[in-house]
């Protein structure tokens, strides 16, 4: 039955309308969006912080249309009785949904075993809410639960809808356009299936973590040593090693070697494939203690400190993820420390040394190859290494399934030595 002649009806504030419909094509892209992060892992990283903003947006805007809902006239029920009591009970269900999903999936995130930053569209701070990790599965339940529940009001929502605008003919929908127009009343609906799409659109493509080729040229050992590398020049060395025993025998005594200072401008950086992308960064602060003549490397002392709270991948909320337990703990693992005893020379300035690297509170034996160029007490150095992170429990979560097992370092610096 007609309650109201659509020129008579009252409509709700512009406000409310373009709150009404910016909402619904938001919820449209965040159920889209949220039903298609199940299984992407690490990949969906960025796919995974645009949910979070984007509910963290409706939030905002649900508190918004609360207040305006209060603040500004809004039309009168245009039924009563058991279906009327059903709209409204609708209506709630569905404040309760906007606000609850949100608020669920911030505490989710607060409780996460692994510490997530989230920096709202990349740019505002989230602070993780102050609950305890007790309630980190009531939280996964009760988001999970609310967002089936949201799906069925919302599907309620629009029957009710076009049942009054279809059925009834009573127009109920033109409440919620600015203007008695049908293509303006369309254009606004569209939003809804755009919302949709949108939403799966921006998902990443289902990618495969690259299979680790077992070989001998890069399988990564329980020492973190290359082995194959190694042996490539072990062949060649031992001859040469043999024919120089009685010489160095005959060599006058060394002196004491230089002792190098690092100068500024100095690098250490680190790059390990994420599927099929690749996550590189470096350590801004990090100081070295070398001792060693270029010509007698036996003789070398090498220590190299990194600062762990100086690192990044030029991402803020990756960097932020960096710091938690699942990759380096710097809370309580503050620094690296390389240190080795003696050098060998593989070739014309090239060298490698064996050393212990301490990170995360694990020591493991480690090689970095290295070169010189240069003359006397003023060299350049470039070297590398590949670090089996496992061994030392870097990426141990969920969020690491797509990172490579081996995380190649890479180091370039300028050096004046001094005799002692």
């Amino acid at each position: 039955m007609k309650t109201k002649g659509y020129s008579s009806m009252q409509r709700y504030s512009r406000i409310a309308i373009f709150l009404h419909w910016t909402i619904a094509a938001l919820l449209a892209f965040q159920i889209s969006l949220g039903w298609g992060l199940h299984g992407v892992g690490a990949h969906g990283f960025a796919a995974f912080q645009l949910h979070k903003s984007v509910g963290i947006t409706i939030l905002v805007l649900t508190l918004v249309r609360i207040v305006v809902r209060y603040w500004k006239p809004r039309p009168a029920p245009m039924e009563g009785g058991l279906t009327g009591a059903l709209a409204k009970g609708v209506h709630a269900g569905l404040y309760v949904f906007m606000l609850g999903g949100p608020l669920t999936g911030w505490a989710l995130v607060s409780t996460a075993k692994v510490k997530v930053p989230t920096l709202i569209f990349g740019t505002i701070p989230l602070p993780h809410l102050p609950l305890p990790m007790a309630v980190h599965q009531v939280a996964e339940n009760a988001h999970g639960l609310i967002a089936w529940i949201g799906m069925a009001l919302l599907l309620l929502h629009v029957a009710g809808a076009l049942r009054h605008h279809v059925l009834m003919r009573d127009g109920l929908i033109y409440r919620m356009v600015p203007a008695r127009s049908l293509g303006l009343m369309l254009l606004l609906i569209a939003a809804i299936p755009v919302g949709l799409f949108l939403g799966k659109a921006v998902l990443p493509k289902a990618v495969e973590a690259p299979a680790a080729p077992v070989s001998a040229e890069n399988s990564v050992e329980p020492d973190n040593t290359i082995v194959a590398q190694e042996d490539v020049s072990a062949a060649e060395n031992a001859a040469a090693s043999a024919d120089n025993v009685a010489e160095a025998k005959e060599e006058a005594p060394v002196g004491p070697p230089p002792v190098w200072t690092v100068q500024p401008g100095g690098k250490i950086g680190f790059s390990v494939p994420n599927y099929s992308d690749t996550i590189s960064g470096g350590f801004s602060r990090w100081t070295a203690n070398i001792v060693m003549d270029p010509d007698h490397p036996e003789t070398a002392t090498i220590a190299v400190d990194i600062d762990l709270a100086s690192v990044s991948v030029g991402d803020p909320t990756q960097d932020g993820m960096l710091a938690g337990d699942e990759f380096l703990a710097i809370a309580a693992h503050p620094k690296a420390k390389f240190v080795a005893n003696g050098a060998e020379k593989l070739g014309t300035n090239s060298y490698r040394a064996k050393g212990t690297l301490t990170l995360k509170g694990v020591s493991k034996p480690q090689t970095i190859r290295f070169t010189l160029s240069g003359a006397g007490l003023k060299r350049k150095v470039t070297g590398s290494a590949s670090i089996a992170r496992a061994a030392f429990g870097v990426g141990n979560g969920d969020s690491s399934g797509g990172l490579a097992p081996a995380v190649s370092l890479r180091f370039s610096f300028d050096a004046t030595g001094k005799l002692p």
